[in-house]
């Protein structure tokens, strides 16, 4: 049921339980009641959309002074509970509503009412406020952090840790296997979890699961990252990411990277020289599923289901694939004028106004967030590996040869994985869908078949990220007993695609004094797509083998150029670092600048600004998801909280 139509429904019965205020009213809007008694009498929880709360029994009167379960479910802010996941398209849930629980429903143990901590609910706040600006909507005043909720010294409990409480849950292992032993079999959510968890207590000197959000029902998208030091960046230690699962119903590239992430930390631990170096040179961030929701609809229909689409798009009915910005459109337009930025582009305003999956706008964050240089997305159906770009130069044609400038570099990326896979170079395997043998197993994505909104062409457009795409096998859902072989298929393609991360070249661009500047722009003559340093003044520059004049330069300085050759069998990236020069007091010639191309684009975090001057990440709200309304007064969802006559909760108001 669309969003809209499920908020009229519930906003109805909001409106019919509607009643006169016998009593004052408080500055939100609500009535004033009497002070509740210092005795607490605990009751069953009982209410629905609290029902997966961390505790049992609640007490009356609450907080808010609802004196029953009657009276909390008729508030208007029990309703706003029940409609703020899909009002804000899946972001915070379920973390919001299991906080707001905490202050409707508050927790009561041995005849007392326990608060929620403070810390737990400014952190949501500073997570989640971004949310409730996207939609022109005030922070809920029964959220109010030092209102409701008590200091860490004081007796308090974590309303949340119910919902961490799943992701940190151990599993041993059966007895008797050893510690390096993998299960190759399908894994669910919970399993996955507790699996990446393990491996990374393991190895925590190597190794460490972080989360990058949340998917549109809840569930954590987990990462787990193997470097040197986890969980921070080192100067000109290039990163890479695999993902998996991006469609709900390709199973076999979110088993692969689970298996992966145990094999990194067992031949870390004995030994293995080429693990060690690559773990030590290169920090890996692996996420086996970016689509879990869709992942349970597949799993329910098993490995025998023959369907094609089951569990594809996420909870949503979005398909991840085709959900990020269409950037690549743009890039065709921006291409054909001299001397203006085609790389870097900005996100554009009018994308926020459509339907933006929580998923997507959570990889979007993880991208600006770490400076990512290498990516593979692991997809099912197909044996072959393809590269951007995914949508045709001539949006008419469904297949049309589409290279980017990096059209060479890519290539090597994809014959990385695709040389080294044994069936995708076995002349006698009969492949489903067309044979790629005679093109060895690679192509261009748009020459394939074309389509936009795709993460591949999201990734170079937008960051200085190269991603490719690999097409594991022909079945979706491959049976569990085939899991193993295509482990084997797929262990060196993996290892060898991660190693060319350390191909071209790297090095620091600083200023006379040492500083580091960052987002310069590192340019190769011939291949008209920059790369920008990252915070701490380093970059790497993915090249083919061959001479190549490489330039380095920043607003207010003047621009370096040198001359790099990177022989054939150069494994290693090579060290060019830059020292850039301040112009002097003359005017200032700043490089060419990507123009302005009206008011439907903005400034891209870690993008350009309309001079060219790259700018700032912003890490806060992804833009606006809506367009303004009509009135220009209200926002967009005001009419249906406006039927809640006589009291309408204004405190939903920003002004």
């Amino acid at each position: 049921m669309p969003a809209r139509a499920l908020l009229l429904l519930l906003l109805a019965a909001l409106a019919a339980a509607a009643r006169g205020c016998a009593l004052a009213r408080d500055p939100a809007g609500e009535c004033q009641r009497p002070a509740a008694a210092q005795s607490a009498s605990c009751v069953g929880l009982q209410l629905r959309t609290c029902s997966d709360a961390a505790y049992n029994h609640t007490t009356f009167p609450t907080p808010l002074e609802h004196r029953s379960r009657e009276a909390v479910e008729a508030s208007s802010e029990y309703i706003l509970l029940s409609v703020l996941h899909h009002l804000l398209e899946g972001q915070c849930n379920p973390d919001l509503r299991l906080l707001g629980c905490a202050v409707l429903a508050p927790r009561c143990e041995g005849g007392r009412a326990l608060r929620p901590c403070r810390h737990v609910c400014e952190s949501l706040r500073e997570a989640c406020q971004p949310a409730f600006d996207a939609i022109d909507m005030a922070w809920p005043y029964f959220l109010d952090c030092h209102r409701y909720f008590a200091h860490e010294e004081e007796v308090c409990y974590d309303p949340l840790e119910k919902l961490r409480a799943g992701l940190e849950a151990e599993e041993a292992l059966p007895s008797g296997l050893p510690p390096t032993f993998i299960r190759f079999t399908h894994h669910s959510y919970t399993q996955m979890v507790r699996v990446l968890k393990r491996t990374a207590a393991r190895c925590a000197h190597v190794a460490k699961t972080y989360s990058i959000g949340r998917s549109f029902d809840g569930k954590e998208l987990l990462v787990i990252e193997f470097s040197g030091r986890p969980g921070q960046h080192e100067l000109m230690e290039p990163e890479v990411k695999l993902i998996g699962n991006i469609h709900g119903n390709e199973v076999a590239g979110r088993e692969m990277l689970i298996y992966l992430a145990q094999y990194l930390c067992s031949e870390y631990l004995l030994g293995n020289t080429r693990i060690q170096r690559l773990v030590n040179t290169t920090r890996i961030h692996l996420l086996p599923s970016m689509n879990p929701d869709g992942y349970e609809v597949a799993a329910a229909e098993g490995a025998s289901y023959n369907g094609w689409t089951s569990g594809r798009q996420n909870a949503q009915n979005l398909d991840l694939n085709r959900n990020f910005p269409d950037l690549t459109s743009e890039y065709y337009r921006l291409a054909e004028t001299r001397g203006v930025r085609s790389d870097h582009i900005p996100i554009p305003q009018h994308y926020w106004w459509g339907k933006v999956a929580p998923e997507t706008k959570a990889i979007m964050k993880w991208m600006r967030t770490i400076p990512f240089v290498l990516s593979a997305s692991l997809h099912g159906g197909d044996l072959v590996v393809s590269y951007p770009f995914d949508f045709s130069k001539h949006p008419q044609e469904e297949k049309m040869f589409s290279p980017t400038p990096d059209e060479k570099m890519f290539k090597l990326l994809s014959r990385a994985y695709a040389d080294v896979h044994p069936m995708m170079m076995d002349k006698s395997e009969h492949r489903c869908g067309g044979n790629f043998l005679k093109r060895g197993s690679i192509i261009n994505g748009a020459d394939w078949y074309s389509f936009t909104g795709g993460m591949s062409d999201f990734n170079y457009l937008h960051t200085n990220c190269f991603e490719i795409t690999v097409e594991l096998g022909c079945v979706k859902f491959p049976a569990e007993e085939a899991l193993y072989t295509i482990w084997q298929h797929n262990k060196e393609p993996l290892l060898n695609f991660m190693e060319m991360v350390h191909r071209g070249i790297k090095g620091v661009v600083t200023d006379k004094f040492g500083k580091p500047v960052k987002n310069a722009r590192i340019s190769v003559k011939g291949i008209r797509h920059d790369i920008t340093t990252a915070p701490d003044g380093d970059y790497w520059r993915l090249l083919p083998a061959g001479s190549h004049i490489v330039i380095a330069q920043a607003p207010g300085y003047s621009k370096v150029i040198k001359k790099v050759t990177i022989p054939a069998r150069m494994k290693r990236a090579g060290r060019v670092d830059f020292i850039l020069q301040p112009l002097g007091m003359g005017p200032k010639k700043f490089f060419p600048g990507l123009r302005r191309t009206g008011p439907g684009t903005h400034a891209p975090p870690g993008g350009a600004s309309p001079r060219g001057a790259p700018t700032e990440p912003d890490l806060d709200p992804l833009g606006a998801r809506r367009p303004p309304s009509a009135s220009g007064s209200k926002p967009w969802w005001w009419s249906y909280f406006s039927s809640l006559s006589p009291h309408r909760p204004r405190w939903l108001l920003r002004y």
